[in-house]
């Protein structure tokens, strides 16, 4: 009887910042830790495509071991708040400290930092939209975390203690988990038992009331919406503060990547196949085809925002930026049919030739339709 082996895997993907378009691919066993592997990817990226980029990556790049793993690649990096440097800065500075960003809603002040021996720029970046968010999150965090202070305050003043010692040893143990609450007007009182349980000692409860850890909730408030990027380009001329915010805000290519990928519809959600070869050569195959995908899609929203161009969303509304989905979508119900030793397209709908004029000339041949 043959045996039956399951393990994960994790693809690595690189993809470029213009258009999405997946340049580097490999999968690897899903034993290996994400963030150690991270800037082993960038180095043997740049080995085998060797042009000037930029790694642009989130916080899982960003450890001491990475960045100077990468010390000849130029990189730009979200830093995990995880660091205590990093967060004290967030919550550290003051508003005024903060320039409008040419991007609509940001803000950010710049820093020099010295990180892993790797000298570097750190961009405090303030997200308006963000910061609402945040401030509404945190107001919901400190209501629910009132209920649960004042829930284990009543249950402590029930506890009868054999002195006042023990009493206010375990509201100090209890307080240590209040996070945005402290207690003060702390009493212990002592009382005698009833006449029915004579033969008991007295005893002693504690009573405590609640208020707002205000350093901490204003230490939280300031740091609300704020993130910070981090880059080893040190020359502002080379990398402006606007192009890092930018840059960093266009990294998300690879998350569509991924989500291409994963995407039901092309049913690799589950894998089953013998070796592990198998199993890179099935990531290959699906690399190609999102680089089809992608290619696909830059084309027809450049050739579209060239000539000022729309055409109809799932909504009927206008757009220059379709995804290549929906363009295959839109060309669902067209048939080939041979009759007779004759080939014809049927439900070729004008709306359909009119996309296919802003697709290559090889579609509109597919097709046989030439504008």
């Amino acid at each position: 009887m043959g045996k039956t082996f399951w393990f994960t895997v994790i693809t690595q993907l690189v993809c470029s910042g213009d258009g999405d378009i997946p340049i580097y691919i490999k999968a690897v066993s899903g034993n290996e830790v994400d963030s150690k592997k991270f800037g082993e990817i960038a180095v043997e990226y740049q080995k085998r495509i060797q042009v000037d980029s930029l790694i642009v990556a989130d916080s899982a790049l960003y450890t001491e071991s990475n960045i100077k793993l990468m010390s000849s690649l130029k990189w730009l990096t979200r830093v995990p708040l995880t660091i205590k440097s990093a967060k004290n800065l967030v919550m550290s500075l003051a508003e005024s400290e903060f320039v409008k960003s040419e991007k609509a809603g940001y803000s950010y002040a710049e820093k020099k930092i010295t990180y892993g021996d790797i000298e570097q720029r750190w961009l405090i970046v303030q997200s308006q939209d963000r910061k609402k968010s945040d401030l509404k999150k945190l107001s919901k965090r400190i209501e629910k975390a009132l209920t649960n202070t004042q829930s284990k305050l009543k249950n402590l003043s029930q506890e009868k203690f054999a002195c006042a010692a023990d009493a206010r040893k375990e509201l100090t143990k209890i307080s240590k988990e209040f996070k945005y609450h402290q207690v003060e007007n702390i009493e212990v009182i002592e009382k005698s038992p009833k006449i029915k349980e004579e033969n008991q000692s007295k005893y002693y409860q504690i009573l405590a009331t609640v208020v707002e850890n205000k350093d901490t909730i204003e230490q939280e408030m300031s740091s609300a919406g704020r993130f910070i990027i981090a880059t080893n380009v040190l020359s502002e001329k080379e990398l402006s503060k606007d192009k890092m915010l930018s840059e960093y805000k266009a990294q998300q290519s690879c998350e569509r990547g991924f989500s291409f990928l994963k995407n039901p519809l092309f049913l690799a959600d589950s894998i089953f196949l013998k070796s592990p070869e198998r199993i890179e050569a099935l990531a290959m195959i699906m690399g190609l085809c999102l680089l089809v995908y992608t290619l696909a899609q830059r084309e027809i929203r450049a050739a579209l925002k060239s000539l000022n161009y729309t055409v109809k969303n799932q909504l009927g509304k206008a757009i220059n930026n379709p995804t290549m989905r929906w363009i295959f979508q839109c060309f669902q119900s067209v048939h080939l049919v041979t009759f007779q030793g004759k080939r014809e397209f049927y439900n070729l709908t004008s709306e359909m030739k009119y996309i296919l004029l802003f697709l290559p000339e090889a579609c509109r041949n597919y097709y046989r339709y030439i504008s």
